[in-house]
C-alpha cells in the first residue's frame, strides 16, 4: 500500500464532470490533496484544455499522480499519453488499475464517466491509488517504453 499524503491532479470535460467531482471527494476523505484542473460545470468544452495542464502538473512534480475523466476515459487518456513522461491508463475495472500500477508505473488514471457508474469508478480509483510500482522486471520494460517515448 502506498502512502496517503500525495498529491492527485484532476480533470474532466463536461461527460466526467459529475464523475470527477464524485472522486474527488472521495480521494480527499481517503486524505489526499488534491488539484482540479476543471471542468466545474456540464458546460460543452474541450477535454485536452484540462487534461493537458493536469498531466504538467504530475511532470512539474507538483502533483504525484492525476485521474481524468471524460464520456469514455479514452480521450483523456490520448491527450495524457501524448505529454512527454506521462504513463496513462483507461481502466474500466479495478484489476487493470491495480496492475497498471503495479506493472507500468502508470501515472495517470483515466475513466469514463459513460462507462462505468460512480461506484465501480471509486473502487477503480481505490486500485490505482492503494497500490504502488513492483519495479525488478518491469522497471525494464518501463524504461523501454520510455526510450521509445524519446525517439518520438
Amino acid at each position: 500500500m502506498e502512502q496517503t499524503k500525495k498529491t492527485i491532479a484532476f480533470a474532466c470535460d463536461h461527460g466526467g464532470y459529475i464523475l470527477k467531482d464524485a472522486i474527488l471527494a472521495h480521494v480527499r476523505d481517503k486524505g489526499y490533496d488534491v488539484l482540479d484542473f476543471g471542468t466545474d460545470s456540464t458546460a460543452r468544452c474541450e477535454y485536452p484544455d484540462h487534461g493537458e495542464p493536469a498531466c504538467r502538473a504530475v511532470v512539474a512534480g507538483k502533483a504525484d499522480l492525476a485521474i481524468l475523466v471524460c464520456g469514455t476515459g479514452i480521450g483523456m487518456s490520448l491527450i495524457a499519453n501524448k505529454i512527454h513522461g506521462i504513463r496513462a491508463a483507461c481502466c474500466s475495472e479495478p484489476y487493470s488499475a491495480k496492475m497498471t500500477r503495479c506493472h507500468n508505473d502508470a501515472n495517470v488514471l483515466c475513466i469514463g464517466a459513460r462507462v462505468v457508474g460512480e461506484g465501480p469508478a471509486l473502487d477503480i480509483v481505490d486500485a490505482f491509488l492503494d497500490h504502488a510500482f513492483e519495479g525488478g522486471r518491469h522497471a525494464e520494460r518501463v524504461a523501454r517504453i520510455m526510450e521509445v517515448e524519446k525517439r518520438g
